[in-house]
């Protein structure tokens, strides 16, 4: 059965879009009508206005094809602002609130010819307060945070392209979630600026679709580097560094996909070897959490000054905690990264690329909470950038799947590992 427009991957739409055999207004009311049948139940959105959209598919069609993105539907994710439409940051302090401008990703996605759909919803200031947005495969469930709707969004066949943003594990973490492809480049390949700011130090501007060249796609119209466009052929055995935390949260779902996807790489000949971080990584996570309180708590000082009892109780506990560290400490531990981002050579030396598990299973439970960003901390922290590979199933249904994690600045290189390994994981 042939799919529906909406069920097109970027890549397949950029093609029909740039050669003109499809128009941007059909493309963009597939989506539309995706999320007028599907967007009641699951909250993926907190603003879409047709009338908009539509209005910038028309002028699309009417001129000339403008870029990477031409005709593709986006989900801006409701941190980033937008000068037509409101930016709330999933808190009530931001109410119908109009940004004169847009952030820079997104004028950047405008300028590369993206319709945009709409506001996908996203947890209080992208920390951990959840949105309404359910899970695309199992209502009961949550689509993780912060990215909430963005995943949920592109899981659902909704838009196939969404603005993500990670300080903690907010792509990697509900691309696991939903079943999609999230994209956390190495830090500061894409402009933040106009996006709310949490971290200066960890705030990442990434990508979520549902395939690895979309993703690709997607960061080259806002990176500028239109090398990530044209991915080559793996031509020697890659070289793949497993990495099994000794961590009884891990459920026995990431442990099978572990086993599972080592078997399978191993059998399209690659070089699969066990990666035992040292002891001094675990301490990694912590130093993730302090310098994330530290720089939180002065990033929202507005909101605390003026706001205080409109941010939930979760967000002021870690405001306090941040208030209440010394500097010394937060410096400190900023060092520690730093002397560890030293060492990453080395280990890259061993591996091309690292898997590691994106989250500790299957999405939890709705009221639950937006799961445990334990395992996305360490990376986030280094800076370094991940790719979330969806290639199989839990124990109820849901998705599961496993991070790759590639050395500083070599995104495309591991763009280029992770398309191979999930054609090799889902065949």
């Amino acid at each position: 059965m042939t799919p529906d427009l909406h069920q097109l991957s970027a890549t397949k739409l950029a093609r029909g879009l740039q050669s003109r055999s499809l128009s941007a207004e059909a493309v963009a009311r597939a989506c539309l009508a995706r999320v007028a049948e599907r967007d009641g139940e699951l909250k993926a959105w907190v603003h879409v206005d047709e009338n908009l959209v539509l209005a910038q598919a028309r002028a699309l069609d009417q001129g000339p094809v403008r870029g990477l993105l031409h005709g593709l539907p986006v989900g801006v994710k409701d941190v980033f602002d937008t000068h037509d439409m409101p930016t709330q940051y999933g808190s009530p302090i931001y109410t119908g609130n109009r940004p004169n401008a847009d952030a820079a990703p997104v004028a950047l996605a405008r300028e590369a010819g993206a319709v945009l759909l709409g506001k996908t919803a996203t947890t209080e200031f992208s920390t951990f307060q959840a949105s309404p947005t359910r899970n695309p495969r199992k209502l009961q469930h949550t689509p993780g945070g912060s990215s909430s709707g963005s995943c949920a969004a592109v899981g659902d066949d909704m838009v196939p392209l969404a603005f993500g943003a990670q300080t903690a594990a907010s792509i990697i973490r509900p691309a696991a979630y939903c079943g999609v492809v999230g994209y956390k480049p190495t830090h500061g390949l894409i402009s933040g600026v106009g996006v709310k700011p949490l971290s200066h130090t960890l705030d990442t501007i990434g990508c979520i679709a549902r395939t690895v060249d979309d993703v690709a796609l997607f960061a080259a119209a806002l990176s500028g580097d239109k090398t990530l466009t044209d991915l080559p052929a793996i031509h020697k055995p890659l070289r793949i560094g497993l990495c099994k935390p000794h961590a009884d949260q891990l459920l026995p779902e990431t442990h099978a996909v572990m086993e599972l996807a080592a078997k399978k790489l191993a059998a399209a000949g690659a070089k699969v070897v066990e990666i035992s971080l040292s002891p001094d990584h675990a301490e990694l996570t912590q130093a993730h959490i302090d310098i994330m309180a530290f720089e939180t708590a002065r990033a929202l000082s507005d909101e605390r000054l003026r706001h205080w009892d409109e941010i939930s109780a979760g967000l002021r506990g870690v405001i306090d905690k941040g208030l209440q560290m010394d500097y010394a400490h937060y410096a400190a531990q900023l060092r520690y990264a730093e002397e560890t981002r030293a060492t990453l050579p080395a280990l890259y030396g061993r591996c091309d690329v690292l898997l590691a598990p994106s989250a500790a299973g299957e999405a939890p439970l709705f009221e639950a909470g937006t799961g445990d960003p334990t395992w996305c901390r360490m990376w986030t922290l280094l800076g370094l950038p991940c790719v979330h590979l969806p290639f199989t199933q839990g124990p109820q249904g849901l998705p599961v799947g496993l991070q790759a994690i590639g050395p500083l600045h070599r995104d495309r290189a591991l763009l280029t590992a992770s398309r191979w390994m999930l054609q090799q994981l889902t065949t």
